[in-house]
């Protein structure tokens, strides 16, 4: 019979470690949120192969949205907010987590054993590093237009077109490249949002890494048509 002072002692510091699976919930949900985003901002983008008009009223649309009973560009800033604040979550408790990991092994084995995992599994702290560094890059250019060769407010598609002709073909790459990390970084996320809520199952692994990569295919073809097509001459 095991007696109270039987007992093993909390390490004094330690994290509680229902606190290390709130942090992991918070990554899930703030993932799941920005997942939303970027599936409505890759619907929006698409609206370019409809044509320059076509794109640029929708472009106003989201500025006008909710008017008169709100101000104009309420409801833009109210969604920027609520993603500017699920990103700052999302790496806060990533961060943690990571330093909990090593806290947890600080000892390095002399001999370390391969671990089988995928290529985002493996990259997933610098490629959300560079993910974010592109943001940054991104919102510069083609939302206020400070780095964009157009840089006109309101002509979204003028703005495009610029930015990704032919003769500024490193945009496009290194736009592709940071697309392709998103890509990586959408599947291992899903997946890993999924086994948090518990919704995975030794049965349902292969299921649910499908169901990921699908989402992280189509979202980074949907994203890649738009500069590809510009390069290509399809939208000018």
């Amino acid at each position: 019979m095991v007696t109270v002072e039987q007992r093993p002692a909390v390490r004094a510091g330690r994290p509680p470690r229902r606190t290390s699976i709130q942090l992991k919930y918070v990554m899930a949900a703030t993932g799941a949120v920005m997942l939303l985003y970027l599936v409505a901002h890759m619907v929006g983008n698409l609206k370019i192969f409809f044509g320059a008009e076509a794109i640029d009223e929708y472009a106003a649309w989201l500025r006008e949205v909710g008017e008169p009973a709100l101000p104009y560009e309420t409801v833009l800033w109210l969604v920027r907010v609520v993603l500017a604040v699920s990103v700052v979550a999302h790496i806060v408790s990533a961060t943690i987590l990571a330093r909990r990991a090593r806290r947890a092994r600080p000892v390095r084995y002399a001999h370390r054993k391969p671990v089988q995992g995928s290529y985002a599994a493996r990259t997933m702290r610098w490629g959300g590093v560079i993910i974010a560094l592109f943001v940054v890059y991104h919102l510069l250019d083609l939302t206020t237009g400070t780095l964009n060769p157009h840089g006109v407010h309101g002509e979204v598609h003028a703005n495009v077109v610029a930015d990704f002709a032919p003769e500024r073909w490193y945009v496009t790459l290194v736009y592709t490249l940071a697309v392709v990390a998103v890509g990586f970084h959408i599947r291992h996320g899903m997946w890993s949002a999924l086994q948090s809520f518990g919704r995975s199952s030794a049965a349902t692994q292969n299921t649910l890494k499908g169901v990921a990569l699908g989402v992280a295919v189509v979202l980074v073809a949907g994203f890649l048509s738009v500069p590809f097509a510009v390069l290509t001459g399809l939208v000018a």
